[in-house]
């Protein structure tokens, strides 16, 4: 079976889609063009409304590129409006993320049963034989990557104003610790190079009475002699994490860990507004975020911070504005991810009525970006 993977969105679900790719290559499919596969699949996402209308125009493309593969499409933006999907054509098939497994070996075994039936040469095959299961692909299949993400965590049980992803991806739930250590020896072993732990809310991960900071010590250790003589040992990367979630537990793991987690953060901003960020819901102030920032800084001084702003909330005036400019430089970000407010039907801040003129937003999402680049 030929097929094509589409991936949209966040690290998170480029993960998956590379769990549907090794899936698919250990039943013996082959990669191909879209135009060219029996089976396209799309990974959706549906955090802005523009990501929502570029979703459609990929499901849109897929139908037009192959008149005859099945299609089918997965993730936040197909939770969210499974009927807009499945209405476009009758090849469209809408499949719950927690399902994709299970059907995609199940679509496997069909292609597989009807070659065999074509081939009066190849003898019937047992039922399932040659199909991995489900949770257990064949990772080395990836193993010629030096960077692997693994999926640890889903979901969100935080509701920020302008976010539609925890309506999407439901309740905050962590991967038990074995699987992840099982799945992360499995990569280190095969010459995997580097680990990045990935979630939706990655910081909020728990598994028993273990948190972030205690699975990547377990991590460390489990990993630690998997490596050829004269190399280090494979090292982790922490995707995204919110700053609430940073413990002093994981600042000190990150200060001792001789760079073997990287000393890179993710530390989303949103806004240098307190009154902003109270607007959007999230728990912490502009202070409380500087003060953590001084705090990692003071233990890692070769931190490199990394961060996502949103310019133009609804309400946001030029002073909150030029608080979140203040509040960038002070901090010293790495880089800055610039996303102008856009506005998600069904949260909070879509519906609310002091909405930001698009020039404003432009204009100021320049200004930040002049920022991060002088930065």
């Amino acid at each position: 079976m030929r097929f094509a993977v589409v991936n949209l969105g966040c690290k998170v679900n480029r993960v998956e889609s590379d769990g549907f790719e090794r899936l698919l290559l250990a039943a013996g499919g082959t990669e191909a063009l879209q135009e060219e596969a029996d089976l396209i699949v799309v990974n959706t996402c549906t955090v802005t409304a523009e990501a929502d209308k570029k979703t459609r125009k990929a499901v849109r493309h897929a139908l037009r590129a192959n008149a005859s593969a099945r299609v089918a499409v997965t993730g936040c933006a197909a939770a969210i409006d499974e009927g807009a999907f499945a209405s476009m054509d009758a090849r469209v098939c809408v499949v719950p993320k927690a399902g994709m497994s299970l059907w995609l070996e199940d679509v496997a075994r069909t292609e597989a049963a009807a070659a065999g039936a074509a081939d009066e040469d190849v003898l019937p095959a047992a039922p399932g034989a040659g199909m991995p299961e489900a949770h257990e692909p064949d990772l080395a299949l990836f193993s010629s990557r030096t960077r692997v993400g693994v999926k640890v965590q889903d979901g969100c049980d935080n509701a920020c104003t302008y976010c539609i992803v925890h309506v999407a991806r439901g309740r905050a739930t962590s991967r038990p610790a074995p699987e992840v250590l099982a799945e992360a020896v499995t990569l280190a072993a095969s010459g995997v190079r580097e680990i990045v732990l990935s979630g939706i809310n990655l910081g909020s991960y728990r598994w028993e009475d273990m948190r972030l900071a205690g699975l990547l010590e377990e991590l460390l250790a489990a990993t630690a002699h998997l490596h050829e003589p004269g190399e280090p040992p494979c090292r982790f990367r922490v995707s995204s994490v919110e700053p609430m979630d940073v413990d002093d537990d994981f600042i000190s793991l990150l200060a001792c860990a001789d760079g073997r987690v990287c000393r890179h953060l993710h530390l989303p901003l949103q806004s240098g507004s307190t009154k902003v960020l109270r607007e959007m819901d999230r728990p912490y102030t502009a202070e409380e975020f500087a003060r953590l920032v001084s705090r990692l800084r003071a233990q890692v001084p070769a931190l490199a911070l990394t961060t996502d702003v949103i310019v133009g909330f609804p309400g946001e005036t030029e002073g909150e504005f030029a608080e979140t400019l203040e509040i960038a430089r002070a901090c010293a970000f790495s880089k800055i991810h610039v996303f102008p407010y856009s506005q998600r039907a069904g949260t909070p801040a879509a519906a609310r009525a002091d909405q930001v003129p698009p020039r404003v937003k432009s204009a100021r999402a320049a200004r930040l970006r002049a920022l991060s680049d002088e930065l």
